[in-house]
């Protein structure tokens, strides 16, 4: 009996170890990420320069967007270029909360984290990506640009080509439709060999603690006071990521680099450099989550960003006073970027993935998107103010950000490498409040009372 109140359930299929598992996975990782966050991180880029049904809806708005691109230079039309832009923006939206969502419930638990962070390598590519065919040589010039806002839709047609090809989360199809052989199938698909018996099992019991409960709406999750601490760190954490100044190093680069003595003309070639730098420190944290854990690397990250944000500020007041100063401006600016891919930029998207159970993790992921834009759109139009007021001390609120960070990730963050989702719900329970009653996948409801 497995999955809680399924009886005389076959058992799961056996096969020899193989190595097809893990190219599906790969697979799935890549398709996802193409047209996932690889678009947010591309988009995001040029113009300055879940399940997987989810996606391949999410990419119309992309077609769309591309057509209107494409044509509006010929219609003579900036509200083409304007709405095209919104509607990438709501694409982009949606595959920041679907993917690693996807992802997260497709992966096996040794590599859980390893696999979610592919979406932050995915965004750093999209940037980095972005950046190269937003060069003047290429797609940059006043002649080409509608096609340089319309190549989003190279990626779009790459998933729609690829992801139908690729199993459905074995989570979604056990615990919320109930389909054990499609769940079977689809761990069969995606690990290869005879180990999914035990991941069937514990997803099985996963489903029987969530059995006869819904999905949670959004207000529900506010209010539910089980899970106020898993709401709380989500909303700090997800708040300190966008707030802790890496965006606008981004915005901030290109008069660095013309302080720093380099040519004009070249200053769109050292920009590339800081999407590498993202890409390179993304990439490492991936390969070293799962062996240091997530919070050691928000922990490092966040006080990685302090000390070189610290120097860098002490450099903008001394750039007049030393000749030297600008190249060390320039050097915090990279050093900057790469403490923000090794922490914050990765392990952050992570958060709703796995401090969330099955029934509330849907609603996460929207306070998680809410947030992130929001801030992302506080910043953007606060950013030019900041700089003419506070001047070389742009970056010390920055500073109090990433101290809190850490603070934060030190004192209240569980651990979960390693742990399966079951056993996370139970830890952060307990941490929570003992006596709080269980929510969602903490186990089966106990009656302590009874009624004539």
């Amino acid at each position: 009996m497995v999955g809680g109140g399924m009886e005389d359930e076959p058992e799961p299929p056996f096969r020899p170890r193989t190595q097809t598992g893990g190219r599906v996975l790969l697979l799935t990782i890549c398709a996802a990420g193409i047209g996932g966050t690889f678009q947010f991180g591309y988009n995001l880029s040029i113009i300055n320069a879940p399940t997987w049904k989810s996606l391949l809806v999410n990419n119309a708005f992309v077609v769309a967007a591309a057509v209107l691109f494409g044509f509006s230079r010929r219609a003579g039309s900036f509200e083409m270029i304007m709405l095209g832009r919104l509607l990438v923006g709501v694409s982009a939206g949606v595959s920041m909360n679907i993917q690693p969502m996807y992802l997260g419930e497709s992966a096996p638990k040794e590599l859980r984290g390893a696999v979610a962070m592919t979406s932050a390598i995915f965004t750093a590519l999209g940037i980095m990506l972005g950046q190269v065919v937003g060069l003047r040589e290429l797609l940059g010039g006043p002649q080409a640009w509608p096609l340089l806002l319309a190549s989003c839709l190279v990626p779009g047609v790459l998933q729609l080509a690829s992801l139908p090809l690729l199993p459905e989360s074995p989570r979604y199809l056990l615990i919320d439709r109930g389909d054990s052989e499609a769940c079977v199938a689809a761990l069969m698909q995606l690990r290869g060999n005879s180990d999914v018996a035990w991941e069937f099992e514990e997803i099985g019991e996963e489903q029987a603690a969530c059995q006869g409960r819904r999905a949670l709406r959004l207000w529900e999750l506010l209010q539910d006071p089980a899970l106020r601490r898993q709401v709380a760190s989500l909303v700090v954490l997800g708040s300190a990521m966008e707030l802790c100044g890496n965006d606008s190093v981004y915005a901030y680069a290109s008069s660095i680099f013309l302080e720093a003595g380099v040519p004009q003309e070249k200053v769109q070639y050292a920009i590339i450099g800081t999407g590498s730098c993202e890409l390179l420190a993304v990439f490492v944290s991936c390969m070293v989550i799962e062996r240091v854990g997530r919070r050691v690397l928000l922990i490092g990250g966040y006080s990685m960003m302090t000390c070189w944000g610290s120097i860098f500020t002490v450099a903008l007041c001394l750039q007049n006073s030393f000749h030297w100063m600008p190249y060390l401006a320039v050097s915090c600016t990279f050093a900057f970027i790469l403490s923000f891919g090794i922490g914050p930029a990765g392990v952050t998207g992570i958060l709703a993935t796995e401090l969330f159970d099955q029934t509330a993790r849907p609603a996460a992921y929207v306070v998680c998107g809410v947030l992130m834009w929001t801030m992302l759109f506080l910043v953007g139009l606060g950013f030019p103010f900041m700089l003419e007021s506070l001047s070389q001390f742009l970056y010390v609120p920055f500073i109090g950000v990433c101290i809190c960070g850490a603070i934060y990730s030190g004192l209240f963050l569980p651990e979960t490498k390693g742990k399966t989702f079951l056993e996370i719900s139970k830890e952060l329970q307990r941490l929570g409040s003992p006596k709080q009653p269980p929510h969602g996948c903490n186990g089966p409801e106990v009656i302590t009372s009874t009624e004539l």
